[in-house]
């Protein structure tokens, strides 16, 4: 009796993955803004923090489309106004808060206080709920998933497994070279008031709301 062949697991799925985390984290929208602004007023460490929510809130994504949960994307479809609203709110509110805080970038490297954990995990929330309430990133990564599927034959569940760990590393990859990219040129931030650029992130996060909602009033009037 001949032995069974041992499972192999598609060779392109880790790389289309890792892209696909790229794709769905790159474009410029509210956790970038937050990810810059941490960096610059927390270091590296912030700025990863701040993308962590992201790369969760991505992986629970992926992993319902990899599953093949089509009552999600009906879900999300149903009630993409409501989720669209919260999150324009949400939006809204954390520009509000950005831009009245006052902070200062120090000559040195160390910060104006002390920043400890709860400082860092408290942005993890905040981007998490960024991402799983902008339906167009949830309906857009239920999209990709279409279209990988064209070229990427996912066969078992351990392969889905795997295309949604990818996605995640790829997607922590992005947040990670941002907050190096940023903290490496945060020496011309130096000794500098950066209320301004809490106000500008703060505005970026604001606008960023008002379109959302601008949406829907659009799609009632409509």
């Amino acid at each position: 009796m001949s032995e069974p062949m041992s499972f192999i697991p598609n060779p392109l799925i880790i790389p289309v993955g890792l892209l696909v985390g790229l794709a769905v984290s790159a474009p410029v929208g509210p956790v970038n803004v937050l990810c810059i602004q941490r960096t610059l007023q927390r270091g590296v460490a912030g700025g990863i923090a701040a993308g962590l929510g992201a790369v969760l809130g991505d992986g629970l994504i992926a992993l319902a489309a990899a599953m093949g949960i089509g009552a999600v994307t009906s879900v999300v479809t149903h009630y993409r106004l409501a989720i669209q609203a919260v999150g324009g709110i949400v939006l809204i509110a954390f520009g509000l808060v950005l831009c009245r805080s006052h902070q200062r970038i120090q000559a040195s490297s160390e910060e104006t206080g002390p920043v400890g954990v709860l400082d860092y995990a408290s942005d993890v929330p905040k981007s998490f709920f960024m991402t799983v309430t902008n339906p167009g990133a949830v309906l857009g990564l239920f999209a990709i998933f279409g279209g990988i599927g064209s070229f990427v034959e996912v066969r078992v569940p351990v392969e889905a497994l795997i295309l949604v760990g990818s996605i995640v590393v790829g997607s922590l990859a992005w947040w990670t070279m941002l907050s190096l990219l940023i903290a490496r040129i945060s020496d011309r931030f130096i000794d500098i008031d950066i209320d301004r650029i809490n106000m500008i992130a703060g505005l970026a996060l604001i606008a960023f709301g008002v379109v959302l909602l601008g949406e829907i009033g659009w799609v009632l009037m409509g």
